[in-house]
């Protein structure tokens, strides 16, 4: 049945194939416009044409994302070359705690070393700082912004290695509506829609997705045992935006938000569950005074704030895998507030930006300690984080020269933090006050872009960057299986110098990129290994010293015809090159980086019929700070057709991991792997 089963999907990738070959060779010849000469983006976190930004920044637009075989976003974003979670699963299997992004093998952890916005509001946990991808579903995205390399000088805390964008989709007419509804392998279902009406001054968005997925076994085959059982989720995601329009004056607009999420992590006892509210009251003001010559003011202002509850169970699963006891509960509590505002202006051909943002965060871990079947203990920990940040651009076009130059200054306490134990046995509660702390960071950047003859660029940048540990790092220990990860209330901020410098060269239907990057990170937080016996790994996070990654990337892009096909590779050698606490790591390759990763895609439209292929590869990586645990090399291949009736309708289907390959995602040290093939069928009305 299974033989059967393969055997049908490979005859519809050998279909897609031969559809996609017929209509490459049966067209002539069309103009192909310059395909880099009109892209705008906001990464830098004002209006400038992509060619004109001395910055490596992708912008993956609306069509990237709705030809990607995947159905979350995380997936849409491995096609970024240098893109990577902490491990190679994606946020439909893996426990949310470990969906960190990061860039250039900087090394991934939990705790996201890349920012990620949502119409300027981040969108990392503010506990514990990893994303929440399916917090927003394709349906309601018009495009991702990836801006690579050191981005604390606009950014702050979490851009480490670099910050992502996500532009939401917003009511352009009077009505707008749009609907996804696809079912696949692993009994996935999924449904979403959009809904915007737009009259007069006002505006309403409205957003709901539901999905869900039985997932697959994660654990090896030749590891099973009784316990283990799939890895699958289901969550439910509600957005309203109301907004006002006051003409030439500006906006106002409130945007409440509810999040809900179930997951079972393979096996029956290890599962968690999230609940979010959020709301955002925001805006902008405009004008202009053609009397002088200081043009186009804007004012943007974001009041945001939120609750979430997130609960973890924890297991203890024995050396056959045919049992498992319960281990810990947990819940952590948090909340958070913020406010962030920047005017920007024009004089001549400078632009000049100030911004100010503030954020505290209050969050708790809350246990329930199990032994043989018995509650033995209670533990409570947490504390709050308050956070200041003032930060101003000069970006500046001179004949050939772009010219910008950032300054940011962050200001960040913990405070009222505390770790409390209390013993049934004897009734005894042991508490430790931790002390205040306060630390601060000052993020200078400065890039400069030349335009050489005949449409090539050269550019480069030197920055610094930071990433304060999260109060999950500070105050929460967890386990996973055999893995118990210990918090560390010591931990300083992981601080980054960043050197890039590439060229470029865009003409019509090509667009080529080179460059060469270097960042070495002081006090990086890892998971740092202090004991190891069969049945338990003791792990803590630690500053390990210094880091660094030192490579290149090259990218391409190239139309011909209705035919895009775009190709990135990225080598990353990336190393613990001093760590005074333990010698032996010394030089050792850091944990979660491969030397070589590579990602390519192609589309082609034709009237009614659209196809798309995605695939990546990536050398071997390790899975731990000792570089005993090895992953080995992988490669992967998605597809995806879609066929438009009349003008609103279209039906499509993605197949991920064509071939059904099968790679490590972690070896814990129990070997987890990757998804096998996993096909999705559905159809879109817009």
């Amino acid at each position: 049945m299974q033989n059967s089963f393969l055997y049908s999907k490979s005859i519809a990738i050998l279909i897609v194939s031969l559809f996609f070959a017929i209509e490459i060779f049966s067209q002539t010849p069309t103009p192909t416009p310059e395909i880099r000469e009109e892209v705008v983006i906001t990464a830098n976190r004002t209006e400038t044409r992509l060619e004109e930004t001395p910055a490596s920044i992708v912008s993956l637009s609306k069509e990237e994302i709705k030809t990607n075989a995947s159905p979350v976003i995380d997936d849409v974003l491995r096609q970024s070359v240098g893109f990577s979670l902490f491990r190679r699963s994606n946020s439909r299997n893996a426990n949310p705690t470990t969906q960190g992004a990061s860039f250039r093998g900087i090394g991934s952890s939990g705790a996201s070393r890349s920012l990620v916005l949502l119409e300027g509001v981040p969108l990392n946990d503010p506990f514990g700082g990893w994303i929440l991808w399916n917090r927003v579903p394709t349906v309601a995205i018009e495009r991702v912004e990836v801006l690579r390399g050191g981005a604390s000088s606009l950014y702050g805390s979490n851009a480490l290695s670099g910050a992502i964008n996500i532009i939401p989709r917003k009511s352009a007419e009077k009505i707008n509506f749009s609907a996804e509804l696809f079912g696949g392998t692993q009994k996935t279902l999924s449904a979403s829609t959009f809904f915007g009406f737009k009259q007069k001054d006002w505006t309403l968005d409205f957003v709901a997705s539901n999905f869900q997925t039985k997932g697959y076994k994660i654990v090896d085959e030749a590891q099973r045992g009784l316990v283990d059982e799939f890895a699958g989720s289901k969550n439910s995601n509600f957005s309203g935006r109301i907004a006002r329009n006051f003409k030439t004056l500006g906006e106002v607009f409130i945007k409440p938000s509810y999040f809900g999420e179930v997951r079972s992590n393979g096996t029956g006892l290890q599962t968690n569950r999230t609940h979010l509210r959020q709301l955002v009251l925001g805006g902008e003001i405009n004008s202009a005074n053609y009397q002088l010559p200081i043009t186009n003011y804007q004012l943007r202002w974001n009041f945001y704030g939120g609750t979430q509850v997130y609960d973890q169970i924890f297991s203890t699963v024995s050396a056959d895998r045919n049992s498992e006891s319960l281990n810990r509960i947990q819940r952590v509590p948090s909340q958070n507030f913020g406010f962030s505002s920047q005017f920007s202006t024009t004089f001549k051909n400078q632009t000049f930006l100030v911004g100010f943002e503030t954020k505290e965060v209050r969050g708790a871990s809350n246990e329930i300690a199990v032994a043989n079947n018995r509650v033995t203990s209670l533990i409570g920990s947490g504390g709050r984080e308050r956070t200041y940040a003032f930060y101003f651009q000069d970006f500046a076009k001179i004949g050939k020269f772009v010219l910008v130059g950032n300054l940011r200054f962050d200001k960040w306490q913990n405070f009222r933090a505390l770790s409390s134990t209390r013993t049934l046995s004897t009734n005894q509660t042991t508490t430790n006050i931790f002390p205040n702390r306060t630390e601060n960071a000052f993020s200078p950047q400065l890039s400069i872009l030349y335009q050489l003859p005949k449409k090539f660029s050269l550019f480069a940048s030197v920055s610094r960057s930071f990433r304060a540990p999260s109060l999950n790092e500070l105050y929460r220990a967890f386990r996973v299986g055999n893995v118990l990860t210990l918090a560390n209330e010591n931990l300083k901020a992981e601080k980054a110098n960043n050197f890039e410098t590439g060229l470029s060269y865009s003409k019509q239907h090509i667009y080529l990129r080179g460059n060469f990057f270097w960042t070495e990170v002081s006090n990086p937080v890892s998971n740092v290994t202090l004991s190891q016996t069969p049945s338990l790994i003791t792990r803590q996070r630690q500053n390990v010293g210094k880091t660094r990654s030192r490579g290149f990337e090259l990218e391409n892009e190239t139309r011909w015809k209705d035919f895009v096909f775009s190709v990135g590779y990225l080598f990353a050698d990336s190393r613990i090159v001093d760590f005074p606490a333990n010698r032996n790591v010394e030089n050792l390759r850091t944990p979660q980086v491969s030397r070589h990763q590579l990602t390519f895609q192609t589309r082609f439209a034709k009237k009614d019929w659209s196809f798309a292929f995605q695939g990546r590869t990536a050398s071997k990586q390790f899975d731990d700070d000792l570089n005993t645990f090895e992953l080995e090399p992988y490669f992967q291949l998605d597809a995806f057709a879609s066929k438009n009736f009349k003008e609103n309708f279209q039906v499509f289907i993605g197949i991920e991991n064509s071939f059904n390959s099968q790679y490590s995602v972690g070896k814990t040290p129990i070997r987890t792997v990757n998804s096998p093939l996993n096909l999705r069928i559905g159809f879109r009305w817009r």
